[in-house]
């Protein structure tokens, strides 16, 4: 039986009632092409491991390309977060919460861009333009600890990057080839920088991402400039340390205060081979109480269930 507008009623009042008998329906915008090209994007795993947990708090959640932004399918949204990063979207649903959660690219957020949000989010706990940019809540980006599991590796080897070229010659990627270190690269675009042979696939299946980085001996990431002057954490980060592994990383401001001793930040490319040569020397024993404290926080307090509880309370406000 369909539902009846109640007489006298305007259309609008009707809907709430309507939504007030069934789930919440979410939907969460990313800027990820539609299709196979959009799975190499991080930022389309990121909308599917937010889209779990919030299924798993019991309110209905897909994900959209950017193609869909402005469909009329968003006119049944309830809810719409908006993963901003390469591009803008501007929200075309007035009946529903438009969340903004920029979690990439600070440097791309446009002036006012806030004011057509319910609320805005940003993926860094030091970022705040102010101003005509409005003001942003802290809301770091996560991992998916169901994925991302320590397992214990006495055998783990290998230096480990994955990660597209993103255009450039990765400062990491250049500093670990030419300080000699054995390095498993995976990525779009490196035979434009490398030598074919050093490189050990285009691409890594999500699903295999956890194992490889809980066997890796040691992981790598770094950042977008403007990233990490704003303190945006990788996703990557989150993803590895929970999976127990072992990070260097370029230095990121607030990246210390939320990753603890299972993150190095590397000065100089000679500090990334003398950690690559003797990771026992710059962290501690993985089974140590710092470091099974510093991995258990980020997997307690930054995972998408925590972010997908947060986010319902603030539109359960709204």
């Amino acid at each position: 039986m369909g539902h009846r507008i109640p007489i006298g009623k305007s259309p609008v009042l009707a809907m709430s009632l309507i939504r007030k008998n069934r789930k919440q329906k979410w939907a969460i915008i990313t800027s990820a092409p539609k299709g196979e090209a959009g799975r190499r994007w991080g930022d389309y795993w990121f909308a599917q491991d937010l889209a779990q947990a919030l299924i798993a708090e019991g309110v209905d959640a897909s994900v959209v390309s950017r193609a869909g932004a402005n469909s009329p399918a968003r006119d049944h949204d309830d809810v719409v977060v908006v993963l901003r990063g390469l591009r803008r979207v501007v929200p075309s649903n007035q009946s529903a919460q438009w969340f903004l959660w920029v979690i990439s690219h600070p440097e791309l957020v446009e002036p006012e861009e806030i004011n057509q949000f319910t609320a805005a989010f940003a993926a860094s706990e030091s970022w705040n333009p102010g101003g005509d940019m409005g003001t942003f809540t802290p809301l770091l980006q996560a991992t998916n600890v169901d994925r991302f599991t320590p397992v214990d590796h006495p055998d783990k080897s290998g230096v480990l990057f994955i990660g597209s070229t993103r255009g450039e010659f990765r400062p990491i990627v250049r500093d670990a080839l030419e300080q000699g270190i054995p390095l498993s690269l995976y990525g779009v675009g490196w035979s434009e920088f490398v030598d074919p042979a050093l490189i050990a696939g285009e691409f890594m299946d999500n699903a295999d991402l956890p194992a490889a980085y809980a066997n890796a001996a040691l992981v790598l990431n770094d950042h977008h400039g403007e990233m990490a002057a704003s303190g945006f954490l990788s996703n990557r980060l989150f993803d590895a340390v929970a999976a127990g592994a072992r990070v260097v990383s370029d230095p990121a401001l607030g990246l210390a205060e939320v990753f603890g001793s299972s993150v190095v930040e590397y000065q100089s490319p000679e500090q990334l081979a003398e950690i690559a040569a003797n990771p026992d020397a710059f962290f501690p024993d993985p089974n140590s109480a710092e470091a099974r404290a510093d991995r258990d926080r980020i997997r307690n307090e930054h995972n998408f269930r925590a972010r997908a509880r947060y986010l319902i309370e603030q539109a359960n406000r709204g």
